[in-house]
């Protein structure tokens, strides 16, 4: 598919900011006064700004709201309203502890739960698509909810649980990558099965369906080099997850070095994030001779 800026901002920072929600709210011994006010204005302009750059890849972006409506068969209303019940429950949480000092429990716990059910549901908007078989599969939701989970942590200043949640969300990451990569061959989907004419003999483009490109080639048909998708993977995991461990289990601390590890992270998931999409080969690119 052809990766959107939009939709890349929007699944990485969003994640980030639901991600470091949760641990806000699970916190035993949490920040206070205007500690917690930076931790909670870190969180929601992350998440909210996630949420809100992913309005700019509708074609009617105006017609948002009306996504709330079609929950029980929409993972993408689901999501809507699983962020809007988080971020009201957080923030009456949040308000307790900047401007009261108390921690209105278990606001905390079920904002939590909101803030996992968010990703999750971000998750299967895509883990839902049979048309993308890469996507198609149980790592898709585990890869969304690694880095979450990964970036709250780091985000947050858990040093300890933010160096093995970055480790396993690279594990994840590399085991969505290698079945991913097999996963259009095994689904069996080919010309003929598209068309439903395999069995009358071999089937194939006769000629292109048209001369020149359209809505669908535009959106779902991006292909990227085996060369340059395997560098930037490599890339991507060096910054996404080698140097934030290496900077985190450093013998020596520093909030500069914490700080270096925290932007190596978002551009290390910035750039999975655009393979994400990059990569994800739709059955119509078997129409254009694509697949």
């Amino acid at each position: 598919m052809h990766p959107a800026p939009s939709v890349i901002i929007f699944t990485t920072f969003s994640g980030l900011g639901f991600g470091l929600l949760f641990w806000l709210g699970i916190d035993p011994t949490p920040y206070t006064g205007w500690t917690a006010f930076a931790f909670w204005l870190i969180a929601y302009v992350m998440g909210v700004g996630g949420l809100i750059s992913s309005t700019f890849h509708l074609g009617h972006p105006e017609r948002a709201l009306k996504a709330f409506t079609q929950w029980r068969s929409s993972w993408l209303s689901r999501e809507g309203i699983a962020a809007v019940a988080t971020l009201v429950l957080m923030g009456l949480y949040g308000l307790g502890l900047v401007f009261f000092d108390t921690a209105w429990q278990p606001l905390g716990w079920l904002g939590a739960i909101g803030a996992l059910a968010t990703v999750f549901t971000t998750s299967m908007i895509y883990a839902q698509m049979k048309t993308i078989p890469r996507w198609y599969t149980n790592l898709t939701p585990a890869m969304y909810l690694s880095f979450a989970l990964a970036g709250g942590a780091l985000l947050k200043g858990s040093t300890a649980i933010a160096l093995w949640l970055i480790l396993l969300a690279g594990v994840i990451q590399i085991a969505t990558w290698v079945v991913g990569d097999k996963a259009f061959a095994n689904s069996g989907t080919t010309m003929a099965t598209a068309t439903g004419l395999g069995n009358i003999g071999e089937v194939r483009a006769f000629e292109p369906p048209h001369t020149g490109t359209n809505y669908l080639m535009r959106e779902f048909i991006h292909v990227v080099g085996r060369k340059h998708s395997s560098k930037l993977r490599i890339i991507s995991l060096l910054l996404m997850v080698l140097l934030p461990v290496m900077l985190l289990a450093a013998p020596f601390f520093s909030h500069w070095l914490a700080l270096l590890a925290v932007i190596s992270h978002i551009a290390g998931v910035l750039a999975t994030r655009w393979l994400f999409f990059a990569e994800a080969e739709h059955v119509v690119g078997l129409y254009y001779g694509k697949r």
